[in-house]
């Protein structure tokens, strides 16, 4: 079995306050079309669960493992434990780490979907959205696997924006955004400036019309504070660019 696991860009990000130690957000998640890992599951005997193509990212920090141990955990379901006694999960990685495009997200989401199909555990999407969200705050947007969504809360809530994703150009400047910092950085310096009533009705308008509207600064609270964390990433800056996530990426939509 194998499946494309896709980057997402976050086509706006609003932080809308903070609560038990995290923030909560009104954002746009995007699809992005031609960006993806490839997650396989391949035949192999193994003694122990086994990922192959993740680098040196240890096995208990990967977001496929600890999926894999949602999983477990929650269904008590054997069949899972058989199943990765005699396959081996094969990650292609195309999608660069700490660039605010959910690679680690969107590769545990993915192998969730499959692990149930192949496995037959019978979960709905809403129950793996709800496994997902113990792991981290992007993966129900990737369970639901939707081109476009408005995500609020702390990402849980992930509601369907009825509209195809946009062809988009991504740029990553060599420098890595540790998504934690950038997040601190804005509660400390950024989060008693934030003011509801500015982005009033931005779920409502589809994202091609409101990235005319709006500059990279307005589209994404998490911008500033990146900025404030990584100086150097202002010498990436272009115009017509936006910041994904907490970086440290920039896309455009691509003209026809």
């Amino acid at each position: 079995m194998k499946q494309n696991a896709y980057a997402k860009v976050n086509i706006f990000l609003k932080i809308t306050g903070h609560k038990d130690g995290y923030h909560t957000l009104l954002s746009r998640f995007m699809k992005v079309k031609n960006l993806y890992d490839t997650i396989e599951f391949v035949p192999c005997k193994c003694e122990e669960f086994t990922i192959e193509g993740c680098g040196e990212v240890e096995l208990k920090s990967n977001t496929i493992y600890k999926a894999f141990v949602a999983l477990n955990e929650y269904t008590g379901d054997l069949d899972i434990l058989e199943y990765f006694y005699n396959h081996k999960v094969v990650v292609t990685k195309n999608i660069p780490s700490q660039a605010g495009l959910g690679g680690g997200s969107s590769d545990g989401a993915t192998f969730m979907r499959m692990v149930n199909e192949v496995c037959k555990l019978g979960l709905d999407t809403p129950t793996l959205a709800q496994i997902g969200s113990t792991i981290g705050a992007d993966f129900p947007f990737f369970i639901y696997d939707y081109e476009s969504a408005n995500v609020s809360g702390f990402g849980e809530v992930v509601e369907q924006f009825d509209e195809e994703a946009l062809e988009l150009e991504i740029y990553k400047p060599p420098i890595g955004c540790d998504t934690a910092q950038v997040y601190k950085r804005f509660k400390k310096d950024l989060l008693a400036d934030i003011k509801l009533s500015s982005f009033i009705g931005w779920d409502q308008i589809p994202s091609d019309e409101l990235l005319q509207k709006v500059d990279a600064v307005m589209a994404n609270d998490l911008y500033k504070a990146a900025l404030l964390e990584y100086p150097k990433l202002k010498e990436y800056e272009r115009e017509g660019w936006f910041f994904s996530g907490s970086g440290s990426s920039f896309f455009r939509v691509i003209k026809d």
